[in-house]
């Protein structure tokens, strides 16, 4: 069937293709290429480096031309994103259109997907392994705690361009895969005004708002944007509201910008399901509430001054809120305590992941896990209860700081010659706070809590709060606080050895310091300050045949710092329900990358039939030392921790083509992405149904999980008339391997294809109507997929025989809306 489908929707494409192209030269226009690309975040800066007041091309700021960048750069444009408006989602647009990303929905939302590029992820998961550097407007928007990616809090509307840059340590930590820099619209940039209203499938309504004008020297723009849905699945509702304004100056020498950002959302992230529910009920989900209640507010400030003909100054300043509120439902690894304890009849943790002290007796060992309620009562044991735990994190960040950077062009040996140095400095202080409530999960798998109802395991009138083990083992609530400080300093020399040949090479220092408090006196440990230090060199050449190809190739290297919540959640004796609590740590090592790539890239206008053609080549070899994973511990797959694993690696291949004439836009491209381990030894896996007693063994070439090994994606966009236009995508995806299945013994995920509708109609010179249709064929396809327990009396009532739990994506939607301009 997914062969057929394939055939169907390829056949489609070349058949529509091949009759619209000759229509197409009926009415060609000159297109702009874009040429100028960012290779420091000061390049993403609001507008800098973009056109002077005359209109001519500024090239600085830390932009280059393409033709000189010894490295690979994927652009998606703000016309890319105007086609998908109605889903407000920028992750969408990326993996439609950009060779080498994928999405995985770990938390059962569209909007919260972990977006994965080369097989490095840039996630709004706590605890997933973030390797690439997110810059808006050349501020990095990594949070604090996790270093996580809250893609939600972007307001798509607003975007002019994202870059996706790589090997290029220049932009600091976490750039281990490459960079997305994301370049928001300002007054300079876009102006007009603009009104949308959307509305569709399961609920949704949605409206945007843009407006953006030139006042003399002076430039205003504003985005907002709001959405509510109820979600496909049962309990996942949608709440998004966004708002963008910047207000800049620009002279001949000079340009700035003040910018204000706001967002705040609700999801109901009902994260993944069993499959034996999926299997009766595409809707079902697991057990809930599993709500995310998040949002941020950040002002910044960018600026550029040429100083003299050969050299300009440039830098940017912010300051960021962000805090967030989880609560998470779930099943309670709770027992009768044992008879080898002190404590028979009373509620116990399942002690089945932890092992005796040296020298502790066994009942010394099992009195550490009795439950205790908030008054540091025990709870007694009923037969029978389905016991659950009422979760709550609450995380809050403020961060401050700034790039300084300064551009020079003099030419050196009478040949042209780009010179940037500049330092970065960004200062956190954030607190993370989480407890669990004893609960009862009940015949919906609602988790609830009632002090006045003697089955929850309370004693009635003490009330309900924070429960522990005796010994703040396994669950306990947690409250840490601390601050990070990350500075670099960094040089990037670009040199025209002929007037085709190009050298560039440059270094980035990158300095972390992380430290943490315990707040709680349960976990004394968590209390310290880590270091981090590297030089990262990049040096790459690139070589100009002629004005339509030019070769590339550079090495480069770059570092991650372990985050606040990996180093304090490293320790298997201590393990952490992940996220929701933090406890000892041995220190975990930084993570480096090692980065060859090579490649062919180039434009060709008027190519046929006055159209532009920009193709590229390239393969790259990502190779990571002490990579940090997440593994869960045998016999309590809930709690967690993490390791460093000597070496994975990410290499491949990557083939594009785009044509563009004034009617039409035709693209197609492939990835080959091979991302491995390559050590051998074991890792915790208790849920894996191929495990041997809790662990797997992992051999060198075996698979990284959701990463699929082949990806094509092909689209048009067509005008049927100067009126009309219509659009068409698919994308493809070979199979991958669950998580926790790092050794590769179990079946895969199923390999996909996907499609998409876009149109539009432009009524009046003011009035447009769109639509937008996702996943065409309605497939019923899961793009994550992790491991559960088996229990033959889930909640007393419910049969999980199949270990697989998996999260669907979302079915056939279908949305329309009107566009007003003026």
């Amino acid at each position: 069937m997914v062969a057929s489908r394939w055939g169907l929707l390829v056949t489609t494409a070349l058949v529509s293709a091949a009759l619209i192209a000759p229509a197409a030269a009926q009415n060609t226009i000159a297109l702009e290429t874009i040429d100028v690309v960012p290779v420091t975040p000061v390049a993403g800066s609001g507008g800098i480096g973009a056109r002077s007041a005359t209109g001519e091309r500024i090239d600085g700021g830390g932009a280059l031309p393409l033709a000189k960048v010894p490295f690979t750069v994927e652009t998606v444009t703000a016309r890319k994103f105007e086609q998908d408006r109605a889903t407000l989602d920028p992750t969408f647009t990326l993996a439609r259109t950009t060779p080498g990303v994928n999405l995985s929905d770990g938390q059962g939302n569209s909007f919260r997907q972990t977006l994965t590029y080369r097989g490095f992820d840039a996630s709004p998961l706590q605890g997933a392994p973030q390797g690439l550097a997110v810059y808006q407007n050349g501020t990095r928007i990594n949070e604090a705690f996790g270093d996580v990616v809250n893609w939600d809090l972007i307001p798509q509307v607003a975007i002019n361009r994202i870059d996706i840059v790589t090997g290029n340590p220049i932009f600091g930590l976490n750039a281990l895969g490459g960079a997305v820099n994301i370049e928001m619209k300002n007054g300079f940039t876009w102006q007009g005004k603009e009104v949308s209203v959307m509305g569709g499938s399961d609920g949704r309504i949605l409206g945007t708002v843009q407006y953006g004008e030139v006042i003399g020297p002076w430039s205003i723009y504003f985005a907002g944007e709001g959405l509510r849905d109820a979600g496909w699945r049962y309990q996942s509702p949608s709440e998004i509201g966004r708002v963008y304004a910047d207000l800049g100056h620009r002279t001949l020498d000079s340009e700035f910008h003040v910018i204000a950002s706001g967002a705040k959302t609700y999801f109901g992230a009902a994260a993944a399901s069993p499959v034996d529910f999926t299997r009766d009920n595409d809707r079902a989900i697991f057990t809930y509430p599993q709500s995310i209640d998040t949002s941020v507010g950040q002002i910044q400030v960018t600026g550029k001054v040429n100083i003299s003909p050969t050299w300009d100054l440039s830098g940017n300043a912010y300051m960021r809120r962000f805090s967030q509120f989880v609560v998470d439902g779930n099943d309670a690894e709770f027992e009768n305590c044992s008879t080898r304890s002190s404590f028979r009849g009373s509620l116990c943790f399942e002690d089945d992941g932890f092992e005796r002290a040296p020298g502790q007796s066994d009942q010394a060992f099992r009195n550490q896990f009795l439950i205790l309620g908030p008054r540091n009562q025990q709870i007694p044991f009923r037969t029978g209860v389905p016991y659950g735990t009422y979760d709550t994190v609450r995380t809050e960040a403020t961060g401050y700081g700034g790039t300084l950077q300064a551009t020079n062009r003099d030419r050196v040996f009478d040949r042209p010659n780009t010179f940037i140095v500049g330092g970065s400095i960004d200062v956190a202080n954030y607190s993370f706070k989480s407890g669990s409530t004893l609960g009862v999960i009940n015949p919906d798998l609602s988790v609830t809590t009632d002090p006045n109802n003697p089955t929850y395991g309370t004693i009635p009138g003490l009330g309900v709060g924070p429960i522990r083990t005796a010994a703040a083992l396994g669950i306990a609530p947690s409250q840490v606080t601390g601050s990070n400080l990350f500075m670099g300093l960094y040089a990037l020399d670009t040199f025209d050895l002929t007037d085709r040949l190009s050298l560039t090479a440059g270094a980035r220092l990158n300095f972390a310091r992380i430290s943490t408090q315990d707040q709680t006196g349960f976990s004394p440990d968590v209390t310290g300050t880590h270091y981090f230090t590297r030089i990262n060199p990049v040096a790459g050449l690139t070589y100009r045949f002629t004005d339509s190809l030019t070769l590339y190739g550079g090495y480069s290297e770059s570092n991650r710092a372990p985050t606040p919540l990996e180093l304090a959640c490293a320790n298997p004796d201590r393990p952490c329900l992940l996220p929701n609590s933090l406890v000892a740590d041995p220190p975990l090592k930084q993570v480096e990358a090692r980065t060859y790539e090579v490649g062919i890239r180039g434009s060709v206008p008027n190519f046929y039939e006055g159209g532009l053609l920009t193709y590229k080549l390239g393969a790259f070899r990502t190779d990571l030392t002490n990579d940090i994973l997440q593994v869960a511990v045998p016999g309590n797959a809930a709690r967690g921790y993490f390791v460093n694993v000597p070496a994975t690696r990410r290499q491949g291949i990557e083939v594009a083509g785009e044509y563009t004439t004034g009617r039409l836009s035709l693209y197609a491209n492939y990835a080959l992405i091979d991302a491995t381990f390559e050590f051998r030894g074991d890792l915790s896996s208790p849920n894996n149904p191929l495990a041997d007693d809790g662990l797997i063994s992992v051999r060198p070439g075996n698979k990284l999980p959701l990463v699929p090994d082949h990806q094509f994606k092909a689209g048009f966009d067509y005008a049927i008339t100067p009126e009309w236009r219509f659009g068409m995508n698919m994308q493809a995806f070979s199979s991958s391997y669950f998580r926790g299945d790092e050794s590769n013994l179990n079946r895969k995920l199923p390999a996909y294809v996907t499609a998409n509708l876009n149109t539009s109609f432009q009524l009046t010179k003011n009035v447009q109507v769109f639509g937008l249709v996702t996943n065409l064929f309605n497939n019923r396809y899961a793009n994550f997929g992790t491991f559960l327990e088996r229990d033959d009396n889930f909640a007393g009532r419910y049969v999980l025989n199949d270990p697989r739990t998996t999260t669907l994506v979302q079915p056939l939607s279908v949305y329309g809306g009107v566009r007003v301009t003026w």
